[in-house]
């Protein structure tokens, strides 16, 4: 597809949101850059200024040239496709509307805060967390030779040459010996049992003819050094990295770390995120709505999306439609990582949002991007008040969403969940992607990247099909989607079977 020239971001000292759209990569990149300074607690400088103190590249996420990338790195710059119709499909181009996440001209590496303390934690209560500390080996990995399959230890030149050799030992996973193989002598060996010194490959029980106390190796099959056996430290060495710090642990890394003798793991805190929603409609969960009122739906649909990226939500009361009732609440969420508004954040009379932000002083990195839905969400930072013994504290990083629910999902997934990982110290800040084929057609008007609400089957072979929806209010179609379908600024049609990016929850 086409890529249009890009608009230019909004200067990072702004004191207005009120300036044109930028495009959904200048919104991306302006995420990543503010993680870059604000998690090593350095200023953010406006674009075309020096910083004043340039972030170490060791431990932050930058765009800087590279020149060539190693011929390693191809598989990361493409997204490979997937089996369909009896055969595979060839890789896939990135689609060039969506930002460069995949590594081309990008350092990737922890991010690193000190700004509160790392927590230690039992590994039956680390699931989700982000690690804060690496994990080591203790011992070599696999800390002894180790057979793969249940069969015969042997000398793989005398087992070669398929002649009987007599079986001398026995010996099964969790037990040692000291004694060597002799020659023409063979083992029994169970699968995960320690390799008998002298031993250099071992049989598959099926491939060997056994008479008494003698197996040989049968005609038409071989055998070579290093057959089913795995050498000591062949996984790790004592004392590498098993897992670097900055990995959102899962049970894979779990279970590396209780190999390794790990009975807790120091992870990152949680990112404290406050949750202000705002309008006269909204009414507590417990009320029936009157005439033109709703319930309070984003509250806990934000709560919920921040719980499972591992912040800790913090909802705060929702605050109508004046000035007033906005300040208080500002101020109430002071003490947060993070704070989300939704709502208020358009251009209509009683949208009183980004003049209550201007008030406390915001400073606005964007203030409208060309998506749909999501268009008016604005991000930026609030200064904290001065408090005894902490005269320079960070600001306050916020995002400020639509209220309609579908809109505050869509910009929650491509704006809040980066921001949130990168506070949680995660490696890996950004939103994720797959690739399906798309069931039916989609026509439209270009200028907008568009997320529209989808169903993917998420099958070996990906089926995504668009769900009917009647706006961004539509919540029952949210409820019926588990992805959003993204279409290019540029397109005006997308035919049945065409190969699509879809946004992952």
């Amino acid at each position: 597809m086409a890529t249009r020239e890009q608009t230019s971001p909004r200067p990072f000292d702004a004191a207005s949101s009120a300036v044109p759209l930028i495009r959904f990569q200048a919104a991306m990149e302006q995420i990543h850059r503010f993680l870059a300074f604000h998690t090593v607690s350095q200023p953010i400088p406006a674009p075309g200024q020096p910083a004043t103190t340039q972030p170490d590249p060791v431990t932050v996420r930058l765009r800087e040239p590279m020149g060539e990338l190693p011929a390693s790195f191809a598989a990361v710059r493409t997204w490979h496709g997937f089996p369909s119709g009896g055969g595979f499909r060839p890789p896939l181009t990135r689609p060039d509307f969506l930002p460069d996440f995949l590594g081309n001209r990008l350092i990737s590496a922890r991010l690193h805060t000190a700004r509160r303390s790392p927590v230690p934690l039992p590994l039956e209560q680390v699931s989700g967390r982000v690690l804060a500390e690496e994990i080591r080996a203790d011992l070599d990995q696999p800390p002894f030779a180790r057979a793969t399959r249940d069969g015969f230890a042997v000398r793989a030149a005398e087992a070669a040459q398929h002649h009987f050799l007599l079986i001398t030992g026995h010996i099964r996973a969790g037990e040692s010996s000291t004694r060597t193989l002799g020659p023409g002598e063979a083992w029994e060996i169970m699968t995960g049992a320690a390799v008998p010194p002298s031993a250099d490959a071992v049989l598959m029980v099926e491939h060997c003819e056994q008479s008494s106390n003698c197996i040989r190796l049968i005609d038409g099959r071989s055998v070579a050094p290093g057959d089913h056996i795995v050498p000591q430290a062949a996984e790790a060495h004592a004392g590498d990295i098993l897992v670097p710090a900055g990995v959102r642990l899962a049970a894979s890394q779990i279970a590396v770390a209780a190999q390794n003798g790990y009975r807790e793991l120091s992870v990152v805190p949680r990112p404290r995120v406050a949750i202000l929603t705002t309008g006269d409609e909204l009414v507590p969960l417990t009320q029936q709505p009157g005439p033109a009122q709703i319930r309070n739906s984003n509250a806990a649909m934000l709560a919920a999306l921040v719980t499972a990226l591992g912040g800790e939500a913090i909802v705060l009361p929702p605050a109508p439609d004046s000035a007033e009732a906005l300040d208080a609440s500002l101020l109430q969420s002071m003490a947060a990582d993070l704070l989300l508004i939704s709502g208020g954040i358009s251009v209509g009379r009683y949208d009183l949002v980004e003049d209550a932000l201007t008030r406390v002083g915001a400073r606005f990195f964007f203030g409208g991007v060309a998506i749909q839905p999501g268009k008016p969400v604005a991000f930026g930072q609030l200064p904290r008040p001065q408090q005894a013994g902490q005269p320079h504290a960070q600001p306050l990083p916020f995002l400020a969403l639509p209220g309609n629910p579908i809109s505050s999902a869509v910009t929650f997934r491509l704006f809040a969940a980066p921001l949130i990982a990168g506070l949680a110290e995660d490696a890996d800040p950004q939103p994720r992607f797959a690739l399906a084929q798309l069931t039916g057609e989609w026509r439209g008007r270009p200028g907008l990247t568009r997320f529209l609400p989808a169903a993917c089957d998420f099958s070996a072979s990906p089926q995504v099909r668009l769900v009917p929806w009647q706006g961004s209010g539509d919540l029952a179609a949210l409820a019926r989607s588990n992805c959003f379908v993204a279409i290019a600024d540029d397109a005006e049609t997308i035919d049945n079977g065409s190969i699509v990016p879809i946004l992952l929850p």
